[in-house]
């Protein structure tokens, strides 16, 4: 039996609308069906079906377009920036952390004395600098390097380790933490460095931070000034500041010959170590030139000993020796008593950091007499032999005037006023220049500008006093009458043995002088200009002069005779002057003296001493400087192989017998 058709479902209609009155309406015809198979939905009731439209991306790839166009221009701006408008400033940074560059010290000539014996030379030193930049957490690994490292550094460096700190921590590549440190001292930082670059690669191997404290140290070839002598001639040549620069004496106005010009080097780096493949800048250093002196090392040795043992003996404030060549002016020997040690300044005196042999300013007593007898000689007021009668006090303006001792009437020649030398004496000599005291004043007067009072003395050194000497207008009355015997006026050591060389030279000054030449780098010797000379006096004054001197140690009644050495004739004078106190004002003390040149006959060397307010024992000038005079120029003599006189002296007269 065929089976039966399933009976068919019945789909409902779509619901008819309802009327305004919420009832039946008319059934509405039937909508055809669309050719399409797909049915479009129908749209809510009570809303008007709208059509469906695609959406246009036209907008929205503009406003792409555009974002991305300003995105491309900002970096095409950039670029330009930085390869064209900025390029050499982002350049110099580059090399700026690539590339170091230091400065090369030139070398520093030498100081030698005439035989070209080392007075002042440079060895190899260091310069200990580090990079801060390598001293910071991120570099170092170590938060706290700059402390660190100041720790471990302030021991050898003898620096405090907050001032290292502080140059540790600074920005930048470049600091010095000390200059001019001996090899030694390098080497103990050296070694410390291997030490912890060891330990920072073992803790990188085993995973640590590897910190290393000490890679940012580095060292810097230069040199440093050494005096080999110690204390010897450093009067004369002064001191280097901690910058290696001149500071005091010829160190200081020679600096600009002396220290030659430095040299700079640059190259790459990487990591704090040089790299040796890429470019290197150089300017080699020139090394300045080397100085010779005139002074004779072992000359100067013999006069600073001297000095130095009577200035203790005498408890002295200081005393001074000067050595020069008459017939060229050069100066053999400078010592100053007490001194000082160039090589640790930290030691010395303050006082005694300079040369006061040309700085002291005093007034030089009976020593300046000879210059009012060259006077008197010259302008033909007096021979040697002229008599003198020396009252034991002489009135004259608002003073009255006495000898050192007290005396009878002495009744002397004008040899003999030089040679017991009379204050007196003097006084009554020099009142014959004119015919009124306002005459002779100017008449003296310019005897003294020539033989270099008030002048500076030509030595060009750092310091240097000319002296004081008053013009005769402003002359006090006592002052008229004692600058005639070294009083009133005042003078340095060098000055004071200007004026005997001058006599020994025949009347003619010639200008002292320290420097024989310098040697450039190139080893080419270069003469020093020739001083400059003045004839003061004639010859036959100067002869008569010299006679006269001889008479104050020759003559038992002269009083240099603690002056005389065997077998040379002597020519020399004595000085005991009241001292000006520089502290409390006023006379106070003496300045005790004796200069003098031999042979004699042929004179070759000038010696002058002066001691400065002795006060244990004598503090007359034959008495405590005769002695030095006579062992200094008695060492003179033989280092220079001077032969001993070849005659005897003149033996002038000293007095005169009033009944004759």
């Amino acid at each position: 039996m065929p089976p039966k058709d399933p009976p068919r479902r019945r789909v409902p209609g779509p619901a008819r609308p309802r009327s305004a009155a919420g009832g039946q309406g008319r059934p509405r015809p039937a909508a055809r069906r669309p050719s399409s198979p797909a049915r479009r939905p129908h749209p809510p009731r009570g809303r008007t079906a709208r059509p469906l439209r695609l959406g246009n991306p036209r907008p929205r790839l503009r406003l792409v377009s555009l974002a991305l166009t300003l995105v491309m221009l900002a970096f095409v701006v950039r670029l330009l920036q930085v390869q064209a408008v900025d390029a050499n400033a982002y350049a110099a940074k580059a090399k700026e952390n690539r590339y170091l560059s230091y400065t090369i010290s030139a070398e520093r000539g030498e100081i030698t004395d005439r035989s070209g014996i080392a007075l002042a030379t440079s060895v190899d030193a260091y310069n200990i600098t580090a990079d801060p930049s390598m001293f910071t957490p991120e570099f170092s690994k170590a938060p706290d390097a700059p402390q660190q490292a100041a720790a471990l550094l302030a021991p050898i460096l003898g620096t405090d380790a907050t001032e290292l700190t502080r140059k540790l921590s600074r920005k930048g590549r470049y600091v010095v933490l000390a200059r001019r440190q001996t090899p030694q001292v390098w080497n103990q930082i050296k070694d410390l460095k291997s030490v912890f670059a060891e330990k920072a690669g073992k803790d990188r191997a085993s995973g640590g931070p590897g910190a290393n404290v000490l890679a940012g140290v580095f060292q810097e070839a230069t040199t440093k000034r050494v005096y080999p002598n110690g204390g010897l001639a450093a009067g004369i040549l002064g001191y280097v500041n901690a910058d290696g620069k001149g500071a005091g004496g010829l160190e200081s106005q020679l600096d600009k010959e002396l220290a030659g010009e430095d040299g700079k080097i640059r190259y790459a780096q990487a990591g704090g170590r040089r790299v040796p493949t890429a470019g290197t800048e150089e300017v080699p250093a020139v090394p300045g030139a080397d100085i010779e002196l005139t002074i004779d090392r072992d000359i100067q040795w013999a006069a600073q000993q001297a000095i130095t043992d009577q200035v203790k003996k005498s408890k002295a404030d200081r005393g001074y020796v000067v050595v020069q060549n008459t017939r060229t002016g050069e100066v053999l020997a400078m010592a100053n008593a007490p001194g000082f040690d160039p090589n640790d300044l930290s030691q010395a005196d303050a006082a005694s950091l300079g040369n006061a042999a040309l700085q002291d300013v005093y007034e030089p007593g009976s020593t300046s007499k000879v210059m009012s007898m060259a006077a008197v000689l010259e302008e033909g007021a007096a021979t040697p032999g002229t008599h003198v009668t020396v009252p034991n006090r002489l009135h004259r303006g608002d003073r009255l005037f006495k000898d050192d001792i007290d005396h009878p009437t002495w009744y002397l020649t004008l040899n003999g006023v030089l040679a017991k030398s009379s204050n007196i004496g003097t006084i009554l000599a020099t009142g014959e220049l004119g015919r009124t005291q306002a005459e002779a004043n100017k008449v003296l007067y310019s005897y003294l500008r020539k033989f270099g009072i008030g002048s500076p003395t030509g030595l060009d050194y750092p310091g240097e006093t000319p002296g004081i000497l008053a013009k005769p207008g402003d002359w006090s009355t006592s002052q008229q009458y004692t600058i005639p015997f070294g009083q009133g006026l005042s003078l340095n050591a060098m000055q004071a043995a200007s004026i005997y060389s001058t006599i020994a030279n025949d009347g003619v000054r010639i200008a002292p002088t320290l420097v024989r030449g310098t040697k450039g780098a190139d080893g080419h010797f270069k003469a020093a200009d020739p001083p400059g000379r003045t004839r003061v006096v004639s010859a036959k004054t100067a002869e008569s002069l010299a006679a006269m001197l001889e008479s104050v140690v020759g003559d038992e009644e002269g009083t240099g005779t603690k002056a005389k050495i065997p077998g040379y004739r002597v020519a020399g004078k004595t000085g005991t002057a009241n001292r000006v106190d520089p502290v409390r004002g006023g006379y106070h003390g003496y300045t005790a003296s004796f200069a003098g040149f031999a042979p004699a006959d042929n004179p070759q060397i000038t010696v002058y001493c002066a001691i400065q307010n002795p006060t244990k024992g004598s503090y007359f000038g034959g008495q405590i400087c005769g002695p030095i005079y006579k062992q200094v120029m008695e060492f003179a003599l033989k280092t220079l192989q001077t032969p001993p006189s070849g005659s005897g002296p003149a033996r002038l007269p000293v007095s005169f017998d009033p009944g004759e």
